[in-house]
């Protein structure tokens, strides 16, 4: 089997409030607050890092973020060689403080890598901001690691103090070098607004993943609350790095083994700090704790063939943590029913995906994967790699390693992701750190498992099987079909389905049958009046088995169409695709409203015909057709092209050649191209700055300017007959569209305005 397929590497940024707590801390509070302590004029030295070329990064991240072939950067880094002889030491509450300070203007947050990090009992190193708004630490010598140095957390702001405390004689004992400095430019672990409520003011919003996500504690995670504990992001200096989980193993005795994707084993995994529950408390919400993190790992084991890499972590996560070891499937086996993965979204919070159809076995990019055709809720992006695919009985099968499932708009784009096999990486090293002791076992649950919740007794679920598709035309009754699934133990044998029509009266439909476990059953609903407009109709569950449903995150589905009760035409769009169908994107506006849209497409589709049937009421139109890349669709790969046809399938208009975008009206009630032969009308000049002037106008003809959104920016204007001059001096800039109409037909002749 042939796959379109896209490396999802590496993605993510964090969001951080409150006091922040980076690695495993061990108490204490910084001096920071100490009288007598200036910051405007310190008395310890201050480093200033270069200016950051803004610019020249978000043009290279522009380029990296869209096709996913390279880590999500969040920061520019720095290599610095500051030790203690780039700092002063102080006396201060009886302990001797070491202090530096290291700014770098324009950072939303910083973070630091000390390749030397040595300190006695009794001393604690802090790095906190400068407008005392958090800090991390305090990092003691339980921190210190085997290659000897530390990785830390972000603190927000472009400011930030450096600060060692040991009792007093004890200086000699401590060694410290930063080896690097990170600037972060783009808003991590929601920084941004620590460091904009320091100065006041707004600066973005928390999230950075699409809007299609689900957080992990929305109710579609009810029986995933054990599971999403094992999971966890990784970062690396400037970089985002992946996702990963926390593995149980056949002692079971908590030792933090770290599963994530072969591909993201760039650099040190020394220097990787792990962020866990990292979440909403529930379904809303931007913001997560960050204060449970561990810094550092050892590579136990990692093969290609299956995209794996097994860690074990340089610190077991302390209790209050609340870990979860998930257990794991190593059979290989095809009889998965249905699957779920857990990850952090280009460093968002943890979200939940859910495919209800079985993943199957394929190969693709060199690897032995799981591959799932679609998401049914939720997707991954970026900084997924590495996460966890789930099977329906609560185990891990796979990692994450790519695919091209992402979100367009707040709707997933119904594209694929594919999973290195956990049971082909039994065959490849895995196996004796996850089963030390020599069991020979192949399935293995989660640790510890009390309290966990896997399923429910009577959980049915609904989704819309079946639904009209664009715009109807002419109105009538519709028919729409729903899908009806058992996820829960128990035998469903009746139910009650409500529904309603544009949130009108309950309407109710009585179901019986017989469903075992992940088996399903088509219901169809009553007729439906299509009426003019947009309608949408939501259907949910309103008893099953005579009881309520103990799993209500999976209880209701809405869908809405759109039909035109009046006169109509039935226009059709028709799209060529060239090689790179995932750049091409279009749609089909009225006054600033989309009708019709789409794309984008599979790429290596090159001469496949696209044709979507078009509903249009009378009126004019404006298509837009855009290539991400900017070549647009025609000739370098492929001769793409599209066209617009009228309802004698004439051509209206057809294009293909352009760069970023192309863009056309047409009108309803115009001849096609064809019929009324070269158009009469002409304008000039074009561009135009002040004046235009259109030739060959009709007798009678009003004359009206459009904007690019189909949106009129002109009175009508009677015209004489054969020439007009039109004052377009206070006309916005940009394309226009005037359109000539007389009792026999309508022109739409495009002007450049500058």
């Amino acid at each position: 089997m042939n796959h379109v397929f896209r490396t999802l590497i590496v993605g993510f940024c964090f969001m951080l409030t409150g006091p922040i707590l980076a690695q495993v801390p061990h108490g204490g509070l910084p001096f920071w607050n100490t009288p007598g302590t200036s910051i405007a004029n310190p008395a310890w030295p201050v480093h200033r890092m270069a200016p950051i070329q803004l610019e020249a990064l978000q043009a290279a991240d522009a380029i990296t973020d869209a096709v996913k072939s390279a880590p999500w950067r969040f920061g520019e880094e720095f290599p610095v060689n500051i030790g203690l002889n780039h700092g002063q030491w102080l006396e201060i509450n009886g302990a001797a403080v070491w202090r530096t300070q290291i700014q770098s203007p324009g950072a939303l947050a910083m973070s630091l890598s000390f390749s030397e990090f040595s300190v006695p009992k009794g001393g604690k190193l802090f790095i906190w901001n400068t407008d005392r708004m958090e800090f991390i630490g305090g990092f003691d010598h339980r921190n210190m690691k085997s290659w000897g140095g530390l990785a830390t957390g972000l603190v927000a702001g472009d400011n930030v103090v450096v600060e060692m405390q040991v009792p007093l004689g004890m200086e000699d004992a401590v060694s410290l070098r930063i080896d690097q400095v990170v600037h972060a430019y783009r808003d991590i672990a929601g920084k941004a607004a620590v460091a904009a409520a320091a100065m006041e003011e707004q600066r973005g919003p928390f999230g950075n993943s699409g809007d299609c996500n689900i957080n992990v504690n929305c109710p579609e995670g009810a029986t995933w609350q054990c599971e999403k504990r094992s999971v966890a992001l990784i970062i690396q200096g400037g970089f985002a790095v992946c996702t990963g989980a926390l593995v149980n193993n056949t002692a079971q005795d908590g030792a933090p083994l770290f599963l994530t994707a072969n591909h993201c084993l760039g650099g040190s995994v020394a220097n990787w700090t792990f962020y866990f529950n990292h979440e909403t408390e529930g379904c809303e919400g931007n913001n997560g704790p960050t204060n449970q993190t561990v810094s550092g790992a050892e590579l136990l084991s990692n093969s290609s063939s299956s995209d794996f890499g097994l860690l074990l972590l340089d610190e077991t996560p302390p209790e209050n943590y609340d870990v979860f070891f998930a257990g794991w499937d190593g059979t290989d086996a095809e009889n998965v029913q249905s699957a779920t993965g857990i990850h952090h979204p280009s460093g968002d919070l943890k979200k939940i995906c859910i495919e209800e159809d079985a993943p199957y076995h394929d190969n693709a990019a060199g690897a032995a994967v799981w591959w799932i055709d679609a998401w049914e809720d939720g997707v991954t992006e970026g900084g997924s790699s590495g996460s966890p695919l789930f099977d329906q009985n609560h185990r891990i099968i796979g990692q994450l390693y790519g695919g091209a499932a992402a979100c367009s708009g707040n709707v997933n784009n119904g594209q694929f992701d594919y999973y290195g096999r956990m049971g082909v990486s039994f065959n490849n090293g895995i196996t004796e750190h996850l089963d030390p002791l020599g069991l020979g076992v192949e399935v293995l649950d989660g640790y510890p498992s009390a309290g966990c919740v896997t399923s429910f007794a009577l959980d049915m679920g609904v989704g819309i099987a079946s639904a009209p598709e664009g715009v109807l035309c002419g109105g009538g009754e519709v028919t729409i079909e729903v899908a009806l699934s058992n996820f829960g133990t128990t035998p469903l044998t009746s139910a009650v389905i409500g529904y309603t029509v544009d949130s009108g009266a309950e309407q109710t439909v009585n179901w019986s049958g017989n469903l075992d476990q992940y088996e399903n059953e088509v219901l169809a609903l009553p007729g439906i009046p299509a009426e003019d407009g947009s309608t949408e109709v939501e259907v949910y569950v309103i008893s099953v088995n005579g009881g309520p449903d103990e799993n209500s995150f999976n209880d209701a589905a809405t869908v809405e169409f759109t039909a035109f009760a009046g006169d109509t035409f039935d226009f059709s769009f028709e799209l060529v695709l060239d090689e790179y169908g995932s750049e091409t994107t279009w749609e089909l506006r009225r006054l600033g409203n989309v009708v019709y849209s789409g794309g984008p497409y599979e790429d290596d589709q090159e001469g496949t015909v696209v044709t979507i049937p078009m509903c249009l009421e009378e009126g004019c139109y404006i298509l837009q057709v855009d290539d991400s890349y900017g070549d647009g669709m025609c000739c370098d790969y492929g001769e793409g092209s599209f066209t617009v046809f009228d309802p004698e399938g004439d051509v209206v208009y057809t294009g293909g050649t352009f760069t970023d975008s192309d863009l056309e009206q047409f009108c309803t009630s115009a001849m096609s191209v064809e019929d009324q032969g070269a158009p009469s009308v002409r304008i000039w000049p074009n561009p135009a700055t002040t004046t235009v002037q259109l030739d060959g106008i009709p007798e009678g003809a009003s004359i009206q300017a459009y904007d690019a959104l189909g949106r009129s920016i002109s009175g009508a204007t009677l015209s004489d007959v054969g020439r007009q001059t039109i004052d377009v001096s206070d006309l916005p800039r940009g394309w226009v569209v005037f359109r000539v109409t007389s009792l026999e037909t309508t022109y739409a002749i495009r002007c450049l305005l500058r």
